[in-house]
């Protein structure tokens, strides 16, 4: 795990939420950071970067009375301090439409990155995949969403209490 760590998105750096490619002045406290967020920040204002400390303060989402994730896009949680770490000091990740965040043993998931199903298969994931597909969220059968995912990449996710592995999807 790197340096940035945050229980829902627990490497960002790997999924490229952050960027560590140049120096940029974060948004929220002001101080330059060589680690910025390249992801989704719903606001009001524009805010070209953010650094991990502002993040995972709050203290930009607090600031820019913005969210990371769209609550509204995301499974129900029963602890309202779990959704609010979520949307407010939780790193989003970028998908192609609106991206939706998935939960499992009452918690939210933990957003391992982007994959095809060919690296499912590498990474011995495929098979429990089959098992734990959820159609009612992706709206496709499971032969449907393999055929998607030769092509495409889907989202993975894992749950932090069971270690169960789940992928999400949007498609055209």
């Amino acid at each position: 795990m790197s340096e940035y760590s945050f229980k829902y998105h627990p490497d960002p750096l790997k999924t490229r939420a952050f960027l560590n490619d140049k120096k940029m002045t974060c948004g929220c406290c002001g101080k330059e950071t060589g680690i910025y967020y390249t992801g989704p920040f719903y606001s009001i204002e524009n805010v070209d970067c953010l650094c991990p400390d502002c993040i995972a303060s709050g203290a930009a989402a607090e600031k820019f009375d913005g969210e990371f994730q769209d609550e509204m896009s995301t499974d129900q949680v029963s602890d309202p301090q779990k959704t609010d770490e979520l949307i407010h000091r939780t790193p989003g990740y970028c998908g192609w439409q609106q991206e939706y965040w998935l939960a499992h043993c009452d918690d939210y998931c933990a957003f391992l990155g982007y994959y095809t199903w060919t690296q499912l298969e590498e990474t011995g994931i495929a098979k429990e995949i089959e098992e734990t597909y959820r159609e009612d969220i992706c709206m496709l059968d499971l032969s449907d969403a393999k055929d998607y995912l030769l092509n495409n990449e889907g989202y993975l996710f894992k749950c932090l209490h069971c270690g169960k592995h789940y992928i999400y999807f949007d498609f055209d």
